[in-house]
């Protein structure tokens, strides 16, 4: 029977140990050596079994999964790597290919066969319908068929893809994504101001805005920062966004408003040629019912929607069509798009939004205080600093606390709506 072997039980690790167990594979799994004895115990009643290192994992497995940080895959690969059973399927879980394949070309013996998988979404989302990628990178037609067949079990929508074509999707669809909801968090933290409790975060794509930032900052900090300093083309669509967030804030207080609004419209015509008013993906409706505070809205406040508008301009400046990407992308970047496609299609919204952005001062602090972030992040990616990136969400983190649970629980929700909303629109 094929034995399938799950070095490093952090959440995805877990998550595809249960998954294939419950599935009924045969499934062995391991994490650091100081922690067996108590995984043995905290996993005793599972499905799956506990290995003391990846090197016994290595050495039993038919297809071995590395599910550990991308900063740390060269390293364990070239730990366990030599150990691997002769003729085993080797992949790996990380949200970025290049340095997880160039491992595994280096460590792993040359009669392994290499195919990677990545689960486009975070372990606390309904794996049904999520996008899984894999990549046959070096291996036999049957082999590839037995890792489907595998991965079967998770329901999800199987896409193949060269780790190449993985990065750059990945990039184009998540990089910008997570800065932007990133920044949101950190300029929130450095105005000491929960949004859910200021009146004029009040409305449905606000509601998006926090809950899914929060949702973020409720992770592990290397969930983001592997993608986004590990893969070099994430460097280009972040350093891009920060670029575009200051521009138009400049734009905005110099009180540019038509230069301002060409640059929109150009946005516009590119990205969203396609939608009309009768076929957006969100409206604020929808969203309206998802929000934390406890005090009903008074009115919506007229927005700059700046975090919006800089992701629409970064596309832009990059030539990136989301659309074309849909297949590859996560919940929280279709979130990301819907809220950013309502304000560009709604009629009059991206009108109202420029207006604001240019005579209204009511959200200027909070936009500087937004630019500033986005600057910080990517100074922080550009220069690779895992322990920078570390510090900076932690202190976020820490900001936020209270409110996780909470935040998930209608973050779930929010997200179970927007899928079904996607399935109708796909139809």
């Amino acid at each position: 029977m094929t034995k399938i072997g799950i070095i490093g039980l952090g959440d995805m690790g877990l998550l595809y140990a249960r998954r294939f167990s419950e599935a009924g594979w045969s499934v062995i799994g391991c994490d650091r050596e100081e922690n067996y004895n108590s995984l043995l115990e905290k996993y005793q009643n599972e499905s799956f079994e506990i290995r003391k290192n990846g090197h016994l994992v290595s050495r039993e497995a038919d297809y071995i999964i590395y599910s550990v940080e991308a900063e740390n895959i060269d390293k364990i690969v070239s730990i366990y790597g030599p150990s691997t059973k002769y003729g085993a399927i080797v992949g790996g879980q990380t949200s970025c290919k290049a340095p997880e394949i160039q491992a595994f070309e280096k460590y792993l013996p040359q009669d392994t066969e290499i195919i990677s998988i990545h689960s486009l979404h975070g372990p606390k989302v309904n794996t049904t319908g999520q996008p899984l990628v894999l990549i046959p990178h070096r291996s036999s037609p049957q082999s590839l068929e037995l890792v489907k067949d595998i991965v079967s079990c998770l329901n999800s929508k199987m896409v193949v893809l060269t780790a190449k074509e993985h990065d750059r999707i990945t990039a184009d669809t998540q990089a910008v994504t997570h800065a932007a909801f990133l920044s949101m968090g950190v300029a929130w933290k450095s105005m000491y101001q929960y949004p859910w409790e200021t009146p004029k975060w009040i409305g449905g794509i606000e509601n998006a805005k926090i809950n899914i930032s929060l949702r973020i900052f409720s992770n592990k900090w290397h969930v983001y920062a592997g993608l986004a300093i590990t893969n070099p083309s994430a460097h280009d669509q972040v350093l891009q966004y920060s670029k575009s967030t200051t521009e138009l804030f400049t734009l905005m207080i110099q009180g540019k408003k038509q230069e301002l609004n060409e640059r929109m419209q150009k946005v516009k015509k590119f990205v969203f040629k396609h939608i009309n008013n009768h076929n957006l993906l969100l409206d604020d409706n929808i969203l309206e019912k998802f929000s934390l505070s406890k005090t009903p809205p008074e009115g919506k406040q007229p927005n700059s929607h700046l975090s919006l508008l800089a992701i629409a301009d970064s596309w832009y400046n990059l030539g990136i069509v989301p659309y074309d990407h849909i297949i590859c992308s996560t919940p929280l970047f279709r979130i990301f798009l819907g809220v950013t496609e309502y304000v560009f299609c709604t009629p009059g919204l991206l009108e109202e939004s420029i207006h604001v952005a240019a005579t209204d001062a009511t959200f200027r602090q909070d936009d500087l205080h937004f630019t500033l972030a986005a600057e910080l992040w990517a100074k922080i990616i550009k220069f690779g600093n895992f322990s920078l990136y570390k510090d900076e969400f932690e202190k976020t983190q820490v900001f936020f606390q209270p409110m996780f649970q909470e935040a998930n629980t209608i973050g779930n929700e929010m997200i179970k709506t927007i899928l079904e909303r996607v399935k109708e629109r796909e139809k």
